[in-house]
């Protein structure tokens, strides 16, 4: 028997599926046509720490391959919740993106009462970086080794200060990692961005931290920062002479800074591919990776779903180390 359908909705249907017949070729034609005006990526930090410099240099490389201009925007400040928000409110085009750092899945470890979901709020679409840390000191203060550093501290309890570029980011649980692992008691101060805490360190402001050779190589080579140790599970060929903290002492302590492109979640994946797709050709340039390896980063380029395993294993690990550190925030 055939089926009745109301007045209109025969109508209806028929529009209805021919509408879902020519969504793919609609999303296609979008992805042909973008970018077909100016482009947005927004940073959490201040200006000119490291993720602000790839946002630049990513931009750049951008505008140059597609004529249209790449604009950097920051909003720091709130752990970088504030550009989060932002961007996952933004319009799923691809004109508005998300340069991120470790917030990006750290937050969802920390805050219990975020008002995105990094998972359902975002559309990844690579990672850009992955770049270890170094843990470094104060010219003034007389610690010379990882070991010095500890007994410094021990004989001090909550004497000593260490500055992070924000609430959550992955100088903050580095530093909640080493607190936990040495058995000691470290009062936190943080910034917004790597230049300012690094400045302040350098300054002897705040007594150590752990920084981002990204941004901070110029100062360690110039002996504005004294580095004790690298989270790698080897030696930096830039700091030849620092040892990983496995060789301080600490084995298993492999901690990177790391940074990563996101859209709003909706974004047509037609239009996400091709963003990823020319970023990767932006990481292989000779002069790119000539760049990034001065600093000791490491290209990735991974493809989304690649980039959303990462965030989602990196939100799963940091959740133990906030759990017995009692990093809750509200």
């Amino acid at each position: 028997m055939r089926a009745l359908l109301r007045p209109g909705i025969g109508a209806w249907l028929a529009a209805a599926l021919l509408a879902i017949a020519a969504s793919p070729a609609i999303a296609l034609d979008a992805a042909a046509n973008y970018p077909a005006r100016p482009i947005r990526i927004v940073v959490g930090f201040t200006p000119g720490g490291p993720t602000d410099q790839l946002a630049r240099e990513i931009g750049h490389r951008l505008q140059q391959a597609w004529g249209q201009p790449v604009l950097v925007e920051n909003k720091p400040g709130a752990g970088s919740r504030i550009a989060f928000e932002h961007v996952a409110r933004a319009e799923p085009d691809g004109y508005t993106l998300l340069l991120g750092a470790v917030q990006t899945a750290t937050n969802m470890a920390v805050y219990r009462q975020l008002t995105y979901d990094t998972l359902r709020d975002f559309a990844p679409v690579t990672q850009l970086t992955s770049a270890v840390l170094a843990l470094v000191v104060s010219p003034s203060l007389p610690a010379r080794s990882v070991g010095e550093l500890v007994e410094t501290a021990r004989a001090r309890p909550d004497g000593l200060t260490y500055a992070t570029f924000g609430v959550a980011s992955s100088a903050h649980f580095a530093a909640a990692l080493f607190e936990q692992r040495a058995g000691i008691r470290l009062t936190h101060v943080p910034y917004n961005g790597a230049a300012p805490a690094q400045t302040a360190i350098a300054g002897g402001q705040v007594d150590l931290g752990f920084m981002s050779a990204l941004s901070a190589m110029p100062l360690m080579q110039s002996g504005r920062l004294r580095a004790l140790a690298v989270t790698s599970d080897r030696r930096l060929p830039q700091l030849a002479d620092v040892p990983t903290m496995a060789e301080a002492g600490f084995p298993a302590f492999e901690v990177s800074s790391w940074q990563g492109l996101l859209a709003p979640a909706g974004t047509p994946p037609a239009i996400v591919s091709k963003l990823q797709l020319q970023v990767v050709r932006i990481l292989a340039l000779p002069e790119v990776r000539e760049r990034l390896a001065a600093v000791a980063a490491e290209p990735v380029g991974s493809t989304p779903a690649q980039f959303r395993a990462h965030i989602a294993a990196e939100i799963a690990r940091w959740a133990e180390v906030a759990r017995r550190a009692g990093l809750a925030l509200d």
